[in-house]
């Protein structure tokens, strides 16, 4: 007869430890089901607001960027126009030169206003920098080369000529070509 009352004793005890667990998960399964649900809910807020802010700096960079690169490739274009092989013969050409003179100062006025410039590249597309150096080398190769057709002591007259020749013979000037490409390249930013 003891282990009768001792089985359903076990029996009651696990009932009741049943009943125990039940009434438990009761509490801590709608607990946890509104516990995820909070966290899914307020990670889905954090990230949306990340993003939100992500976005706005970018586009509060934009906005400051924009108006710097748009101001470099003004610049740019400046310098493209100050070492077209006109401005240049205007500028830098006197009645009393040698060729060897004007050619000296024409390389060195590119020279300088490259050197002027050259912190420009940091706003520019690689490509857009490369066209425009194209251009710086193309024009020193065209005053160079037809420098070298004429004694360094003729009068420099002879080289302006040679050199608005050359340039007229071009289906583009060099420095022409780059600033279509730039012009094309900030339609694109704008």
């Amino acid at each position: 007869m003891g282990i009768l009352p001792e089985k359903i004793l076990r029996l009651y005890v696990k009932m009741n430890v049943m009943e125990t667990l039940y009434e438990i998960l009761k509490i801590v399964l709608p607990a946890a089901i509104v516990l995820l649900t909070a966290w899914v809910i307020l990670r889905n807020m954090i990230r949306n607001d990340q993003n939100k802010r992500r976005h706005e700096l970018i586009l509060q960079g934009a906005r400051t960027v924009t108006p710097i690169r748009l101001q470099a490739y003004e610049r740019i274009v400046l310098f493209l126009e100050r070492i077209s092989m006109e401005s240049l013969l205007i500028r830098i050409s006197t009645p009393d030169m040698t060729t060897g003179q004007l050619q000296t100062a024409l390389l060195s006025a590119i020279r300088n206003e490259f050197e002027h410039n050259l912190s420009q590249q940091i706003y520019m597309s690689p490509q857009a920098w490369e066209i425009v150096k194209t251009a710086r080398s193309n024009t020193i190769k065209i005053i160079n080369s037809e420098a070298e057709k004429i004694k360094p002591t003729a009068p420099a007259i002879e080289l302006s000529k040679r050199l608005l020749e050359k340039v007229m013979e071009l289906d583009k000037e060099p420095t022409r070509a780059a600033i279509e490409y730039i012009k094309n390249e900030v339609s694109e930013i704008i």
